[in-house]
């Protein structure tokens, strides 16, 4: 998908309108139109990046900063007692564009863990074979 077609590009060029909170050099940020809960945010890099893996290593900091000021905001905005940021990159990314959710929450909301299932690992072993493996693909 390029730049032309990508819904998140047209907001941050202003041409698709959304509630902006947020609009900086390296990032935008705007309300989710169906949102988890009111302050429901994502923000996204000004330039198009389809994933995390993707946006270059000098756009990381003022990027992850800007998501940890709108932490703050968000929480104090809609007083609530924490926060949920999410990141899909590719599996259950709506809009191929990097964008971080940044999710009011509150004892009791109703919103039950990362939204899947969770399991444990079958032995202590298995975890290691596949800690090793994440620690080798670091090295590469």
């Amino acid at each position: 998908m390029g730049t032309s077609t990508c819904v998140f590009c047209s907001i941050v060029a202003g041409a698709v309108p959304a509630h902006v909170v947020l609009d900086e050099p390296h990032a935008v940020a705007f309300l989710d139109a169906v949102p988890l809960f009111p302050g429901h945010v994502l923000v996204v890099p000004r330039d198009h990046f389809v994933t995390l893996c993707d946006l270059p290593v000098e756009s990381v900091e003022p990027f992850v900063q800007a998501v940890q000021r709108l932490n703050r905001a968000v929480q104090d905005a809609t007083g609530s007692q924490g926060i949920f940021n999410g990141v899909n990159n590719v599996v259950s990314q709506s809009v191929p564009h990097l964008h971080v959710h940044v999710v009011p929450r509150t004892k009791g909301d109703g919103l039950r863990g990362f939204f899947w299932p969770r399991q444990r690992y079958g032995s202590d072993e298995e975890a290691a074979v596949v800690a090793d493996r994440i620690r080798e693909a670091l090295d590469r």
